[in-house]
């Protein structure tokens, strides 16, 4: 990936957790790299092709001077956000704020902080097998697009399955969505765990009927491995009511584990069960 840097940007802003620091103010550095790509601007010598990077000073600056915050850190995350949702072409960027006027009475040369931020693509598995099983789920889905830091680019169809795990209960509605996401998996999830709140999810029974259920199936190539959570999704190269949606949208998309690709896994399954997904 190209880098487009901006360094050492001075800015005369209110930050600190002293009321004097707020008041009077102080110098900050800022620095930042910009993570895109630059081939075609390079090819075409088209400045809307890339970032720019006089846009990108201006924005830091009024941003800095405009808001108030104690820590360095959280003007960082929010410098962040904001810069990676207005600039469609930054995948990422490494922010770096310095403070060398920080009230410590020690002799330094600065006191900084630096952060990387970027664009993630996750999977996501849905479901739905009480009341009105599409509603909830496009009301889960609405929910994820008016998330700060979500974007829902792709979303599978519907699919009718049997019930997995052996538990009985009615059929389920099913299927797949992409999101790009500003969100760390765990944060993820705990903005799944509350959008199934707001359906009335009760996890009574292992496995059994649910108003809606949210799944990270993948997040980039990575591998999760915690309590209560699992990256990619345990089980899913099993289990076809998640394969035959993934398909449609992800084909080509190699598991990090397994290393075969969603279409692999999918013909692979097929071969040997014949309980697969029913469409309707």
């Amino acid at each position: 990936m190209d880098i487009i840097e901006i360094k050492n940007l001075e800015i005369f802003a209110n930050h600190g957790v002293f009321p004097e620091e707020n008041v009077l103010g102080q110098k900050f550095v800022v620095s930042a790299k910009l993570y895109t790509s630059t081939r075609k601007a390079g090819l075409t010598d088209d400045l809307t092709a890339s970032i720019h990077y006089g846009e990108v000073s201006q924005m830091l600056t009024k941003f800095t001077k405009e808001h108030t915050y104690k820590l360095l850190e959280t003007l960082a995350e929010n410098l962040c956000q904001m810069l990676l949702h207005e600039f469609p072409l930054m995948n990422a960027i490494t922010l770096r704020i310095e403070k060398p006027w920080a009230p410590v009475g020690l002799p330094l040369d600065t006191v900084a902080v630096e952060i990387t931020r970027g664009w993630h693509t996750t999977y996501v598995a849905f479901g739905s097998n009480l009341g009105d099983k599409k509603k909830y789920i496009d009301d889960g889905i609405q929910g994820l697009k008016n998330t700060p830091g979500c974007e829902v680019e792709a979303v599978s169809e519907y699919l009718v399955t049997e019930p997995y795990g052996g538990v009985e209960q009615d059929e389920f509605l099913n299927g797949v969505l992409r999101l790009r996401t500003l969100l760390t998996p765990e944060e993820l999830l705990d903005r799944f765990h509350e959008l199934e709140a707001a359906a009335n999810r009760e996890r009574i029974i292992h496995w059994g009927p649910r108003t809606l259920d949210l799944d990270i199936l993948f997040y980039d190539q990575e591998i999760v491995d915690m309590p209560d959570l699992h990256i990619p999704h345990i089980d899913l190269h099993n289990r076809d009511f998640v394969l035959v949606p993934m398909n449609q949208i992800a084909p080509y998309l190699r598991h990090p584990v397994l290393n075969q690709t969603i279409s692999q896994l999918l013909d692979s399954l097929l071969n040997k069960s014949e309980n697969t997904a029913k469409y309707r």
